[in-house]
């Protein structure tokens, strides 16, 4: 049973709306409404569904905590770029650009907090920038 890929995944927050708008604005995702009001996050080929601290839905984790998630995402835009922008946006860059080991590879990230606190990396597959072609004439 190899497992293809992160359909997606849950995080817990304190703010559905402000979690909502954190993301939207700072990342680019996709706000989702689906079922019975449920709120999500779309990008790529994946999501992040939004539970309420203390009206979760079930089932759940054992313990669903705000601020407690790790998440890495990748993105073509260089990362001194993004880093801009979530500068502008007011959000502060703790690390980075710094060079880490994904999943597939080398990386070139830097590190934020969401609105929970929540640590969030934004990466580039350093070979995938080494095989762009050249910008400019």
């Amino acid at each position: 049973m190899p497992i293809e890929r992160l359909d997606h995944l849950v995080l817990t927050v304190r703010s559905v709306e402000g979690t909502v708008d954190f993301y939207t604005r700072a990342l680019g995702m996709a706000a989702v409404t689906f079922g019975d009001g449920r709120r999500a996050l779309r990008f790529g080929d994946a999501k992040i569904n939004l539970h309420q601290w203390g009206e979760e839905f079930a089932p759940y984790a054992r313990a669903p905590t705000p601020g407690s998630a790790d998440l890495c995402f990748t993105t073509h835009e260089p990362v001194g770029e993004v880093a801009e922008r979530l500068r502008a946006a007011g959000v502060a860059i703790e690390l980075g650009p710094v060079e880490r080991d994904g999943a597939r590879g080398p990386l070139r990230s830097i590190y934020f907090r969401d609105l929970d606190g929540n640590l969030l990396e934004v990466a580039n597959e350093i070979e995938a920038l080494d095989d762009a072609p050249p910008e400019g004439p």
